[in-house]
C-alpha cells in the first residue's frame, strides 16, 4: 500500500496524518504532572517508535476563544487546516462553521449543545482547552461517536495561587484601600485587617486544586481543614472533616473547588452562610452555580460575611466588554456595590503558563486521537489504545469501530475481520457506547473499502474509521 488515508466520516475518504514522535506507553505522557509548568514541554522527550505517516491536509480544525498558540503550533505542524478565532461565535455562525470541520477546539464560553452537534456531520473530536466540559452535551457526543478531551490538571497551580492572593487581599481589605487611593482618598486603618497566619482555611473539594492550595496555605502558617464527599489522604497537617457544616463552623476562610453537578447547585446558600463564623470570608473559583449570590449579598450587607472573592458566575458574558450588568444577572448592581468584594472575570486559570500547558496537553491528545484513534484521557468514551503502527508494518490497517454496547456485536465484527490476520485488538465499553480498535495485517488495497462498508452496515454502528 503506497497511499495512506483514512476512510471514515460519512463514507468519504479523508486524509489524516501523524508526524509527531510519541511514546508507545498508553500513560507516559497523557496526564499533566503535579509539578510546575516547566516540565510540560514537547522538547527533549524520549522518542518512541515512529508512527506510520498519514497525510493530513484534508483534516479541518476550528479553534475558538483564543486557544493558546502552543496548541495551534502542534496542530498546524501536522499539516491540518486550522481556522482560528479569538472569541466564541454566535450559535447561528457556529452551526454554519461546525458542519464542515472534523475537530473543534473551545474553552468555556462556547456551548456545544445537542442542537449544535446535530449539524456537525463530519465531527470526530472536541478539544476543551480548559478543565470543565459542562459546556458540551457529552452524552449526545458519545452516542454519535464524537470523543471529547479536556485538560483537568494543567491550570491547578494558577487557580491555587489566585486563591492565596485573594485570601491575603480580603484579610487586609486591599481591594478597598486600592480603590480609595485611585479615587484620591488616603485611608490608613488597621481595624478588621488581619494576618492570615494562624487562621483556619476550609477547603471544599480536596482535588488537584484544593490539595495544592492546602500545601501553599500551610506554608504561610494557616491551619487547613477540608471537606470532600470521599475520604482523601491529607497533605501536610491538613485534616478532613466529616460534613460541610462542620467545616463552615470552624473556618475563617472558606474556598470552593467543586464541579458543577446537581449536588453542588447552590451548595452555599442562606443556610450555609448562616453556619459560617461571624466575620468569615468566602471564595469561589469553581463554578458559578455553586453559590447563591443574592444570599451572599444579604450576608455581606448584614456583616456576617466580612468579604468575598468571586471568579465565576451563574451567567457570564461570551466575550470581553461592558457586559457584566443587570441584563446578564439581575443582582449585578447590588453585588458591585459591596465593600471588600473581589470580582474577577473567570481568570483562575488564565496565566501564560497554564494556557500553554493546556494547549500542549489537549493539542497532543487531539493528534493522538486523529492519527491513531487513542482515547486515553477522553471524558465521554472508554479509554482504549494500541501500540502505534510503524513504517515497518506494511499492508496493515487500523480499524476503529464505535458501536452501541449490546450483545453479539463483537461476534459480528470479528466475523468481518476474520478473513484477515488480527494482530492486536482491544475493546471497552462505557454505558451504552463501546469502542473497539483492531490492527489487521496482510490487507490488500481492494479489501479496505469492503471492510469499511461491512462494518458500516452493522445496525450497532455509531462511527467507523479505517486508518491505513
Amino acid at each position: 500500500m503506497t497511499d495512506t488515508q483514512q476512510i471514515g466520516v460519512n463514507g468519504l475518504a479523508r486524509s489524516i496524518s501523524h508526524t509527531l514522535s510519541l511514546p508507545n506507553s498508553p500513560t507516559s505522557t497523557f496526564h499533566s504532572p503535579v509539578g510546575s509548568y516547566s516540565s510540560r514541554t514537547t522538547l527533549n522527550r524520549p522518542s518512541g517508535k515512529q508512527l506510520k505517516p498519514f497525510n493530513t491536509q484534508d483534516i479541518k480544525i476550528l479553534l475558538l476563544e483564543n486557544v493558546n498558540i502552543a496548541a495551534r503550533e502542534i496542530l498546524e505542524s501536522q499539516g491540518y487546516q486550522v481556522e482560528f478565532y479569538k472569541s466564541s461565535l454566535p450559535e447561528d455562525q457556529l452551526v454554519e462553521k461546525i458542519r464542515d470541520v472534523h475537530v473543534i477546539g473551545i474553552r468555556s464560553k462556547t456551548k456545544l449543545s445537542a442542537k449544535v452537534l446535530h449539524e456537525a456531520k463530519n465531527l470526530l473530536v472536541i478539544g476543551c482547552f480548559c478543565i470543565g466540559t459542562n459546556q458540551v452535551d457529552l452524552e449526545y457526543a458519545a452516542k454519535h461517536g464524537i470523543s471529547v478531551f479536556n485538560s483537568p490538571f494543567s491550570n491547578s497551580r494558577s487557580v491555587a495561587e489566585l486563591v492565596i492572593s485573594e485570601i491575603i487581599t480580603l484579610a487586609r481589605q486591599l481591594g478597598d484601600r486600592s480603590m480609595e487611593m485611585h479615587n484620591g482618598t488616603w485611608n490608613k486603618v488597621s481595624a478588621k485587617c488581619w494576618e492570615i497566619r494562624g487562621k483556619t482555611l476550609g477547603i471544599v473539594g480536596y482535588g488537584h486544586i484544593g490539595s495544592q492550595l492546602s500545601v501553599l496555605s500551610e506554608a504561610m502558617g494557616m491551619k487547613v481543614i477540608y471537606y470532600d464527599v470521599v475520604p482523601l489522604m491529607a497533605l501536610g497537617t491538613a485534616k478532613q472533616v466529616p460534613t460541610l457544616k462542620n467545616l463552615l463552623e470552624q473556618a475563617d476562610f472558606v474556598t470552593l473547588h467543586v464541579p458543577e453537578i446537581d449536588e453542588t447547585k447552590d451548595m452555599i446558600g442562606a443556610e450555609q452562610l448562616a453556619q459560617m463564623k461571624q466575620g468569615s470570608y468566602l471564595i469561589n473559583a469553581s463554578r458559578g452555580s455553586v453559590v447563591d449570590i443574592p444570599a451572599l449579598i444579604e450576608s455581606m450587607r448584614s456583616g456576617r460575611t466580612a468579604g468575598a472573592a468571586l471568579d465565576v458566575y451563574p451567567s457570564e458574558p461570551a466575550a470581553n466588554g461592558d457586559y457584566f450588568n443587570d441584563a446578564l444577572n439581575s443582582w449585578g448592581n447590588d453585588l458591585r456595590s459591596l465593600k471588600n468584594l473581589i470580582l474577577t472575570p473567570h481568570i483562575g486559570g488564565s496565566t501564560e503558563e497554564a494556557q500553554s500547558a493546556i494547549g500542549i496537553e489537549v493539542g497532543e491528545a487531539l493528534v493522538r486521537y486523529i492519527n491513531s484513534g487513542s482515547t486515553i484521557g477522553c471524558v465521554n468514551m472508554p479509554e482504549v489504545t494500541l501500540r502505534s503502527l510503524t513504517l515497518a508494518e506494511e499492508n496493515h490497517v487500523r480499524v476503529i469501530f464505535i458501536h452501541s454496547n449490546r450483545p453479539g456485536v463483537l461476534r459480528q465484527v470479528n466475523s468481518i475481520l476474520g478473513d484477515h490476520n488480527v494482530d492486536k485488538q482491544m475493546s471497552d465499553s462505557r454505558g451504552d457506547v463501546a469502542y473497539l480498535m483492531a490492527d489487521i495485517s496482510d490487507v490488500n488495497t481492494g479489501d479496505i473499502r469492503s471492510l469499511y462498508e461491512s462494518l458500516e452496515a452493522l445496525s450497532s454502528k455509531i462511527m467507523t474509521r479505517v486508518l491505513y
